[in-house]
């Protein structure tokens, strides 16, 4: 919807302030009350977002519509004393993390306080423009860590699912995630197999019209 006019590169950079050092500070916050002082010590108990950002991540989300942030560094063994399913809280609260803050987005959309109104081609974005961005991008961010590859977010929440029987295969699988994950971005639109157009996007579109009710105008 923003990607021919100077409002979306606005856009885009706002969003990514926001959601990737939200997405990021709940990973840290969260491994603090299991007891990790790790992201605490690398200074990453902040919402600053420079402490979070990762500049190539960045210009991706901004260009490409997906992207990443540093990873928030944690001690699994200070976390699995906590409780064992405490690695994969960590993980899943960054994605989370994004569907609320969709979620909170949604809210003057769907009730109609904001409407699409103003010039496509302004410099700045409408409040309307604004937040449609601001909600797609972070329902797409979750479903993008989501995926269960490393590094993503995913692989801890299906390692943790995984039956014990499966674990062992998993294992060997796990140090070509990155490989994975690059091959079905990069070589599966060559192929004819889009993993956005795929898997993300129509799912993303369920989510904002369940957040929105169905009231959105692209």
């Amino acid at each position: 919807m923003l990607s021919n006019s100077p409002s979306f590169f606005f856009s885009g950079v706002l969003t990514l302030l926001i959601a990737f050092t939200v997405h990021e500070f709940a990973h840290a916050w969260t491994a603090t009350q299991f007891g990790d002082d790790t992201p605490r010590l690398y200074g990453r108990l902040t919402l600053n977002p420079i402490a979070h950002l990762d500049l190539l991540g960045s210009l991706m989300l901004i260009f490409a519509g997906f992207g990443w942030a540093k990873p928030v560094p944690v001690n699994p063994s200070k976390l699995r004393r906590s409780a064992p399913s405490a690695l994969m809280l960590v993980a899943i609260s960054g994605p989370i993390s994004n569907f609320l803050l969709a979620a909170l987005a949604a809210i003057p959309l769907r009730f109609g306080w904001v409407v699409p109104t103003g010039a496509r081609f302004s410099m700045l974005p409408t409040p309307y423009q604004f937040l449609t961005y601001f909600l797609f991008t972070n329902l797409g961010l979750m479903m993008f860590n989501l995926i269960p590859l490393p590094p993503l977010d995913g692989e801890e929440i299906l390692e943790f699912l995984l039956p014990a029987a499966w674990q062992e295969r998993w294992y060997r699988i796990k140090p070509y995630g990155p490989y994975i994950l690059l091959a079905l971005f990069i070589l599966g639109p060559m192929i004819g197999f889009n993993l956005v157009d795929v898997l993300i996007s129509p799912i993303v579109q369920k989510l904002a019209s369940f957040l929105l009710g169905g009231r959105f105008w692209l």
